[in-house]
């Protein structure tokens, strides 16, 4: 009978060795001897044997000791600096920040000074200065929701583009709707701006409410690299602040907001901005009621500007021909705006925009059809055409478009009233048409598209068509390359009450 024996292996038996089985009662000897002092007693006994020094017991001389020099550290992160520790916090998604901030109070400090930007809801947490010790590298503050006064009981809530707030359940009570009482007043509000000013220096977007003049000149004064301002509630005394801003290059004003606030924006106020605020880029004017000399005086001054919004504005009559003065103006866009302008003289010479690209209506009335038609001949260089849910667009009213001879992309979304004739009757004479979308226009159909409006389509690099759910062209056209070499010509085939498209390819 064969008897097998095991070789032994000092080596093999040093690596798990019995004594280590219990780490817990190893790491507390460790850390109890760490905890003694390292010089030795002057006196000891001389039957007692001489104790080994303890720096022998720190000299890591067996990998079991590395084991248990981790072992004692709870938190493995604290080995780390808070540069490292930093950098790979950074890397982790916004949506682990409050997650992470758990952790432990060190990595709430750091998770805030990664923080750059913030919304206040709590007027207290600026002015007792704890905002800047939470959250020390701030460079965008909205400070519009922490200057409401609102009732936190209440479950309405109401929100109108970036300001929410809470209604009283009162219907009875006059104050039950949002209304200026429910603002802090202006001496409170530059008060938080000048501790803003004095805690942020660093800060280059600012979003606030009812703010005065000394509050916008203090945050101006001590915050040089001031890029982007939106100011709430604003009024031509206001704009005075903003001429001590110097480096401002994105400014957006808010005048009147039917059923919130009104506050008078004019042709005074918009002076005092164009010679303050000579390197603009982008202009917002919301609620404005100015005029051709306000419009005039930013073309003048402000000649870096190249992007100007106007929403629901209430310009007299008679501003579109100031638009000329802007030469350097690139996109020119109208939001929510009930006309464009009503003046009786718009037959007579507007000037031009040369260097405008592109003009966005979105939620607009189109129901003038000679001021719509002065906008097209101001604008008749533009290469891009958007309009998106505007009332009013029909046939008639899109026809003035065909001015537009540079048009290389046209986007039409929810113009229900807008049919195919009139598509074909203005993109038909657009020879530099490369793209087109069109969405949610129930009035053009798939059936109607003739051999001239299809030839058209034939020629475009891109093409997004779905006028309403039953539309079946854009999934005919998938795949179908165009734009590229090769002939290519669609052919319409009505099979029952449905209607394809069909794209055939032949090399020549």
């Amino acid at each position: 009978m064969e008897t097998t024996t095991m070789a032994f292996s000092p080596e093999k038996e040093n690596k798990n060795p019995i004594w280590l089985k219990n780490k817990n009662v190893l790491s507390q000897v460790l850390y109890k001897m760490r905890l003694q002092p390292k010089t030795p007693k002057k006196s000891q006994p001389q039957n007692q044997t001489q104790r080994a020094p303890l720096s022998t017991f720190q000299q890591p001389t067996t990998k079991t000791e590395d084991f248990t020099l981790t072992n004692l550290v709870s938190d493995k992160t604290s080995l780390l600096s808070d540069e490292i520790l930093l950098k790979i916090l950074s890397k982790l998604p916004k949506s682990q920040r409050n997650s992470n901030s758990l952790v432990s109070n060190r990595w709430l400090n750091l998770q805030g000074r990664l923080v750059r930007s913030i919304k206040l809801f709590d007027w207290d947490f600026l002015n007792s200065g704890r905002l800047f010790l939470r959250f020390p590298n701030l460079i965008h503050v909205d400070m519009v929701n922490g200057c409401l006064i609102s009732p936190r009981n209440s479950g309405i809530s109401c929100t109108h583009k970036i300001v929410s707030f809470h209604v009283g359940s009162n219907i009875g009570s006059k104050d039950w709707f949002f209304n200026e009482s429910l603002v802090l007043n202006a001496n409170e509000v530059d008060d938080g701006l000048r501790v803003l000013a004095n805690g942020c220096p660093n800060l280059r977007k600012l979003v606030v409410i009812n703010a005065s003049e000394m509050g916008i000149l203090s945050v101006s004064e001590e915050c040089p690299t001031l890029q982007e301002l939106e100011l709430h509630m604003c009024n031509d005394r206001v704009l005075r602040g903003i001429a001590a801003c110097q480096n401002l290059q994105i400014l957006r004003l808010s005048g009147i907001v039917d059923g919130f606030y009104s506050s008078l924006v004019t042709d005074t106020g918009l002076t005092i901005l164009a010679q303050g605020c000579k390197r603009l880029v982008k202009l917002e004017l919301s609620g404005c009621m100015g005029s051709y000399e306000g419009i005039k005086a930013i073309g003048q001054c402000c000649q870096m500007l190249e992007e100007l919004t106007l929403c629901n504005h209430k310009m007299e009559d008679g501003w579109l021909f100031a638009l000329s003065y802007c030469e350097n103006l690139k996109t020119l866009r109208f939001l929510s705006c009930k006309k464009i302008d009503s003046s009786s003289q718009l037959d007579e010479d507007l000037g031009s925009c040369v260097a405008l690209e592109s003009l966005r209506f979105e939620k607009c009335q189109l129901r003038d059809m000679g001021s719509l038609k002065a906008l097209f001949l101001l604008c008749q260089n533009v290469s891009e055409l958007v309009l998106q849910n505007c009332w009013g667009l029909d046939d008639d009213m899109f026809n003035t478009a065909s001015v537009l001879r540079r048009v290389r992309f046209l986007s039409l979304e929810g113009c229900s009233v807008l049919t195919t004739g009139g598509l074909e009757s203005v993109i038909i004479h657009w020879n530099e048409l490369e793209s087109l979308k069109v969405k949610s226009c129930n009035n053009i159909k798939d059936c109607e598209v003739n051999p001239a409006l299809s030839s058209v389509f034939s020629a475009l690099k891109d093409l997004k068509w779905k006028p309403d759910k039953k539309s079946i062209l854009s999934a005919n056209l998938a795949g179908a390359n165009m734009g590229k070499r090769g002939c290519k010509f669609l052919k319409k085939s009505a099979i029952g009450n449905h209607c394809q498209v069909l794209i055939r390819n032949s090399d020549s």
